[in-house]
């Protein structure tokens, strides 16, 4: 993968080349990308470029044994975490993870847990994957040079296995570059997003296209009818929502639904330049609702997809999301 192949993110490959070309890398980067997008397309191109033999000022070659050995995952420096279920370590699961990421990098979360067999489970990040982490850098690079951690959904990393880590990301050995890509920065813990440089992954134009149609008209009904103060059709419309036939659905209108709000907040702050392809909604419930009422919602947001992943009843979940929702307009 080379930065010539990301679409949309000129300026963040741009700044991603001139970091490692100057030298000055910042130890960890968090990139925030959309569920679906191309985060780790964008963390493949970055570590191939760090690990390239014959680069040029802005790319990797693509061509030499370096690149063709990063872009499959089997270098033997570069080693990806990410979450799963309780106990087990992502060195179990390397050859699911490269049939997913080759077959297509901007695969969504629910054709990860589908990959890696864990639909429907709980999935964390946590002390068996740290320990992995710490077992992986305690040793000398095999090839002399970087050794890197991609970790993906840091979201889910729990607060044991951040504890072990925090040393290590704050303070790294020499030649250790930390790559995590997240779907949802605000869930990071505190911890370990301070000890990162955050850059904005923003979707291209295919990734837009792929929007589902019916979550935004199902936000659109919940959030018009909690601005007009009708709680009845804000009801109705979380009664729609419950009834979108999976909890990997509700999981992904959960998603789509922060991405929204996350416009929304930033647009109420007057930072309309860093909204993600905003559109008109987004623009009137700015003007409509508190100025808290985005951050708030954001939150329940996350509640109710946590609680979905515990298998909580979708249409009491969403009928309470509802509920909550229009106390806090």
């Amino acid at each position: 993968m080379k930065f010539a192949e990301i679409e949309a993110n000129d300026g963040l490959c741009s700044a991603l080349a001139g970091m490692v070309g100057s030298g000055k890398i910042p130890h960890a980067v968090l990139l925030h990308d959309s569920d679906g997008g191309q985060g780790v397309a964008v963390a493949i191109a970055f570590l191939q470029y760090l690990y390239c033999e014959s680069p040029s000022p802005d790319d990797s070659c693509g061509l030499c044994p370096s690149c063709n050995r990063v872009s499959k995952f089997i270098h033997s420096d570069v080693h990806p975490v990410f979450p799963l279920t309780s106990g087990n370590t992502s060195r179990d699961f390397l050859d699911r993870w490269r049939e997913l990421v080759l077959g297509n990098p901007c695969f969504t979360e629910e054709d990860f847990n589908e990959a890696m067999g864990i639909e429907g489970k709980s999935s964390v990040i946590a002390v068996p994957q740290a320990r992995e982490i710490l077992d992986v850098l305690s040793l000398s690079a095999l090839e002399g040079g970087y050794r890197s951690i991609l970790i993906y959904l840091p979201e889910k990393m729990n607060q044991e296995a951040a504890n072990r880590l925090l040393k290590i990301i704050e303070e790294p050995p020499q030649k250790t570059q930390f790559v995590l890509v997240t779907h949802a920065p605000e869930k990071v813990l505190p911890t370990i997003a301070s000890r990162c440089q955050r850059l904005r992954v923003l979707p291209s134009g295919k990734n837009v296209g792929k929007t589902n149609d019916s979550y935004a008209e199902l936000l659109k009904d919940l959030l018009d009818a909690l601005e007009a103060r009708d709680l009845c059709a804000a009801l109705d419309a979380a009664d729609c929502i419950s009834a979108l036939g999976s909890r990997e659905n509700a999981k992904a209108f959960c998603k789509f639904a922060a991405e929204s709000l996350r416009n929304v907040f930033v647009i109420q702050q007057g930072l309309d330049d860093i909204a993600v392809n905003p559109c008109e909604e987004q623009y009137r419930w700015a003007s409509g609702f508190r100025k808290t009422f985005a951050r708030e919602a954001l939150s329940s947001f996350s509640r109710a997809e946590n609680l979905i992943e515990r298998n909580v009843n979708l249409k009491i979940i969403f009928t309470e999301l509802a509920g909550k929702l229009y106390i806090k307009r």
